[in-house]
């Protein structure tokens, strides 16, 4: 790597943090469809003007805002991706202001072992949890149809989507299969938003919830597919190993179990973006981590399952998928 591309790398962050400070202060849905001079946009943020007219020149820079004759508009993109007024906006980037406090901490994180936060997600509050599901159905919401569509349903008639947040893949599931019988296992915290957006989405009714901690609970009974998606990276070796046996016994005879996530080589280094995002657990959970296609092998064999196979998507995400024997 040449000094410049190193030089471009470490500096980032300042166009991240100039985008995720514009979000946190809604400017972009202040603006909406209209344009405004600076003075008009730091009365109405309650900002310092100059500091204010400074950030939006920045935004223009980075083709997120227009400036004509002294005035401020979106673009078409910034308008329909950042202003809460657009049915495409993405609730879910408060999640990256929430990420930029945790990743600040790396250096001390690395010298101690010990994430910067500390809270479980079932202790964490409202806006954190809200922000944190929202970012996880936008990103889910566009994946899990071609991520579905890769898996053999033919004698499937039930699955327990664990841990399944806004419930974007137990949808896809019905859409696939309308007449599939799809539950959700997850926090007691997350259930009620899990429900509200469920009934946005129009599957009111389809999908059953079910409350409870993997780490502690067992999970509902007769299910003839158990599917985890970005599940796997929260937890610790042990506790992984522990809810894959909870899977197992989960399972009808037959059944299969799909983990869906960054499914690392043996030396922890590709794919790239799982390396990186270990280190998003590293600051973020105790005990999280990406672990490879052998080490989740090793948690599906111990458990009982058989016929361990790995397939590759696109994103490089990855699903391992095992059998319960019938």
């Amino acid at each position: 790597m040449n000094p410049m591309a190193l030089r471009e790398m470490t500096m980032a962050f300042q166009k991240s943090r100039i985008v995720l400070t514009a979000y946190e202060l809604d400017l972009f849905t202040f603006i909406g469809k209209n344009d405004y001079n600076s003075e008009t946009i730091s009365k109405a943020l309650n900002s310092h003007k100059n500091a204010t007219e400074r950030l939006l020149n920045a935004l223009v820079a980075l083709n997120l805002l227009i400036k004509t004759n002294g005035k401020y508009s979106n673009t078409k993109e910034s308008y329909q991706q950042l202003s809460k007024d657009s049915p495409d906006y993405l609730g879910g980037l408060m999640h990256m202001n929430h990420l930029w406090h945790t990743w600040s901490q790396l250096t001390d994180v690395v010298k101690t072992g010990k994430p910067a936060q500390a809270t479980e997600i079932n202790q964490r509050g409202n806006e954190w949890l809200e922000a944190f599901i929202s970012a996880m159905h936008d990103r889910g919401k566009k994946q899990a149809p071609s991520q579905i569509s890769k898996l053999n349903l033919q004698n499937v008639e039930s699955v327990l989507d664990v841990g399944g947040g806004s419930g974007c893949f137990s949808m896809e599931f019905i859409k696939r299969k309308p007449d599939l019988k799809a539950a959700i296992f997850d926090l007691p915290n997350v259930i009620p938003i899990s429900k509200r957006i469920v009934e946005e989405e129009g599957f009111s009714g389809k999908i059953e919830h079910y409350s409870g901690d993997y780490t502690r609970d067992e999970l509902p009974l007769d299910f003839d597919l158990i599917f985890l998606s970005a599940i796997i990276h929260s937890n610790s070796y042990e506790t992984n190993q522990a809810l894959v046996k909870k899977c197992y016994n989960s399972l009808n005879a037959g059944g299969q179990i799909i983990i869906q996530d960054w499914i690392m080589n043996d030396a922890k280094t590709e794919p790239a973006q799982g390396a990186i995002f270990s280190i998003n657990m590293l600051v973020g959970v105790e005990g999280g981590n990406c672990y490879s296609e052998n080490e989740v092998s090793q948690w599906m064999k111990k458990a009982g399952f058989t016929d361990i196979s790995k397939r590759v998507l696109e994103s490089d995400i990855a699903q391992v998928i095992g059998f319960k024997k019938n």
